[in-house]
Order: C-alpha cells, then structure tokens, then sequence
C-alpha cells in the first residue's frame, strides 16, 4: 500500500463522490479513480460500491477507515520526529463558534504549548460528530444542553465520545424596539403563539433550541442563518431567539430588544466533545487551552 493512495482513499470516502474527492485531494478526477483502483488491487477487494450518486463504502472499505486514519497519523508523527515539525490538533467546531470562541483558545494554546498548531475546520453538527467518531478531527466544539449529548435534539451517536462543558450561551427571545411585546411582562411560550417566529434552518442549535422552548407554538419562517434572522427582527419583522454573542451591541444600543420569559434564562452549554482513549499529550493541552 502507498500512503498517497490512503489518503486519496480517504477523501473520496469523505467526500462522496470522485469529483468533490478529487477536488480535496488537489488532484484530478482520472488520477483519484487511478489510484482507487490501485489500492484496491494491491488490497485485492472492492473498497467502494459504484453509483450513480457517488461513491458508498463497501464492509471493507469501512473497516479500512480508521486503519488507513491511524497508518496515517503514525507516518505524520514520524515525519514530525525527524523534521521537529509541530504536531497539529484539529478541532471542528460550527461556523457561528469560530469568530466568537476560537480566538481566545488559540492564543491560549500558543502560551501553553507554542509548538502545537490547530488546525481549526469549520462543519456541521452531525459531520463534526462523525468527524471525531472517525478519527477525521481530534477534538470539536458545538452547542448542546442537558446531561448526555445530544440533549438539544440531536442524535448524538455518542459511543465512545466523551465531552466536558466549558462554559454556556445564553440564548435572547430578541425583537424589534417597536414590537408588541416589548414593553410585556414576562411571557410564556402559549403568549406566543400568534407571533412569527424567525428561525434558521433544521439543524441549528439555535432552531433547535427554539423548537424546544416554543414547541409547535409561532408561526415559522425559516432563513438561512442567524445574520439575517437578527437583520429581519430588527426590522420589526418577527421574534427570534439568538445568542449572545450575536445581539449583545444590538442590545446595547436597542435596535432589539430582549422579550422577557418566565422561568430562568435560556442557555445552550459550549460543550467539548472528543473520542475516549485518543487522549495523547498534545491533545490533552489542546483540551486543556479550549477548557480553561
């Protein structure tokens, strides 16, 4: 086997297809279906199931995964000893994490260990998850509630992932200034059931959250992210609920207000999830730098 031919496989499986393998991997379509083959024929069996949407893994191309990961992983570390390259922890976390929470740990992990790099990738929930289950990332950082993961709604597939809360996002049924609520006592989610309800698409944790606390109470209008949910509230076009982090200086200055809710706030964990036993010393201080 060829470790060029391991990690054309792996992003073709990843991936899906040969076009957005190929695209990964930087090569073309035809050399990424030559080097396929290759490894098959070296393996002398069929790694993927042909079809017209793309590329499935067959039973063995499964059991190839975390064995051609960890073959992987054991060529960089030696490629690193020899070179004193610095080893890289790759984190994933959601779009709306990155420019709010990443920096910080990233400049805390330069003060602890100077010679680690994050690699940091930006997924969705369920790829990240799969992601860590596979081997793919070392570590994410998503959203969730309650004691188990998965308690937002998601299937959290947990098997032998582990995870540590690190800290909570507290979540602002917002709306315009003007809105008819906006001078109300605190509601209750039956106070809401004629409002339209600004929602980002299945699958956020801030749709999620909303589905959670209103139930099938509102009236939807689903759009594509929390920008242009907050962009629409503002105008006085519905109620949504968001994070902190993306309304506070809209808060601030008022152009959205804060609808009050009976009960305590409403809040999200920011919760750390990577996979049992993978704990080495460099992911450890990577945990460490994102918990502190």
């Amino acid at each position: 086997m060829d470790l060029r031919h391991l990690r054309v496989f792996l992003a073709v499986a990843e991936a899906g297809t040969v076009a957005a393998g190929a695209e990964r991997a930087e090569l073309s379509r035809a050399t990424v279906s030559e080097q396929v083959r290759a490894l098959e024929g070296a393996l002398g069996v069929a790694l993927f199931e042909r079809r017209r949407d793309g590329m499935a893994l067959t039973e063995q191309g499964r059991r190839l995964v975390p064995a051609a990961r960890q073959l992987l992983d054991h060529a960089e570390a030696v490629r690193r000893l020899v070179t004193d390259a610095p080893a890289t922890i790759r984190v994933g976390t959601l779009e709306t994490l990155i420019a709010t929470r990443l920096p910080a740990v990233i400049g805390r992990l330069a003060d602890r260990r100077p010679d680690l790099r994050l690699d940091v990738r930006s997924m969705m929930r369920g790829a990240l998850l799969r992601a860590v289950r596979e081997g793919e990332l070392d570590a994410a950082l998503l959203l969730d509630t309650g004691a188990s993961l998965g308690g937002l709604g998601f299937d959290g597939e947990s098997g032998a992932l582990q995870f540590v809360d690190i800290g909570t996002v507290r979540l602002h049924l917002a709306a315009g200034p003007r809105h008819r609520l906006a001078s109300a006592g605190p509601l209750a989610p039956a106070d809401l059931t004629d409002e339209l309800v600004l929602v980002t698409p299945a699958g956020c944790s801030f749709r999620m959250a909303t589905d959670r606390l209103l139930g099938a109470g509102g009236r939807r209008t689903e759009l594509a992210g929390v920008s242009t949910v907050k962009a629409w509230a503002g105008q006085g076009l519905g109620i949504a609920l968001l994070p902190d982090f993306a309304v506070a200086g809209e808060l601030s200055d008022g152009t959205l207000v804060s609808l009050p809710l009976h009960g305590p706030p409403v809040e999200l964990a920011l919760r750390v999830v990577w996979r049992g036993g993978d704990e080495g010393r460099e992911l450890r201080d990577a945990l460490y730098a994102i918990a502190s």
